[in-house]
């Protein structure tokens, strides 16, 4: 079982930072506190938090992914998720579900999130909010804002007046955005993409590895090469498409990870990736299905 590591504290105003010590990379992260006046929000206890260190009054949870929930079962706050989210919130079995996994995926997944996270069967008194949804801290507020495509109930939360956006699984890495969830959208994560663009902000905090981004222009720049990944897995799946291809033969050239990455979750994420794009292409006229099944471009 991985062991909580310790994190550094980082203040952006009414903004804490729990900044991973292990630099944010999976299955670690970056923990976020706003505290006002008349309370504390908590959003995506990592597993590098193994304790309450604020006395939280609510936690909110940007999206049902187990590197999110970490540190959950430390807080004695309510906890809320987004009502798409909030069913693998309330139970891992029903986290499970939403990786649509082969039962030997499901079992070694399964095995893998018990050694790394040693997680709890789940909050079955998580509580759903919708797209706005206003946490009242006093003199600052949290403001939900829904960012679906890396999974349904995927969102962020914008603090003011503070002007601290988080972005969660928005993670401006060069890895590029993840769409492998059987609730996951590409096109839902380029409307995402548009709308965090819009929102100005003094400070983009981020889950994973970035942190945290100072000032709109820097943002938008980081925002663009991060979106730009997407628009080069279709053009090399495009190339691919020269010739009919399965589904299996697409999987196993990878769109997302390196060939030589090997974690029991990698083939449903690259099958759901492959079939995400396939659709997409098709809808736009630039792919076509033999009879065969088979995938080729026009």
């Amino acid at each position: 079982m991985t062991t909580a590591r310790s994190f550094t504290e980082t203040r952006y105003d009414e903004v804490t930072v729990l900044a991973s010590g292990n630099g944010g990379a999976f299955p670690y992260g970056n923990t976020v506190v706003a505290r006002g006046s008349e309370g504390t929000l908590v959003v995506d206890p990592s597993v590098e938090v193994d304790h309450d260190p604020v006395g939280a009054d609510a936690v909110m949870i940007s999206h049902a992914h187990e590197d999110h929930i970490a540190g959950l079962r430390h807080f004695h706050a309510t906890k809320w998720a987004h009502r798409e989210d909030v069913a693998g919130v309330r139970s891992l079995q029903a986290l499970l579900d939403g990786y649509g996994l082969s039962p030997d995926e499901r079992d070694a997944v399964d095995a893998m999130i018990g050694d790394t996270f040693a997680l709890t069967p789940g909050f079955p008194d998580a509580k759903d909010v919708e797209d706005g949804h206003v946490f009242d801290l006093g003199d600052i507020t949290a403001t939900v804002i829904h960012l679906p495509g890396h999974t349904r109930g995927h969102c962020g939360v914008l603090v003011e007046p503070t002007g601290f956006f988080y972005i969660a699984d928005i993670d401006l890495t060069s890895f590029g955005p993840m769409y492998g969830d059987l609730g996951s959208s590409v096109d839902d994560y380029l409307a995402s993409i548009a709308r965090v663009r819009e929102i100005e902000a003094r400070w983009y905090g981020t889950f994973h590895q970035k942190g945290v981004v100072e000032g709109v222009g820097e943002f938008r720049s980081r925002l663009a090469e991060y979106e730009a990944v997407i628009h080069r897995r279709e053009e090399r799946l495009l190339d691919f498409l020269e010739r009919p291809r399965t589904l299996e033969e697409i999987a196993d050239r990878r769109l997302v990870y390196r060939p030589h990455v090997q974690m029991p979750f990698v083939d449903a994420v690259e099958r759901r990736t492959a079939e995400l794009h396939l659709d997409r292409l098709i809808r736009h006229g630039q792919v076509g299905e033999t009879d065969e099944g088979a995938y080729h471009r026009l």
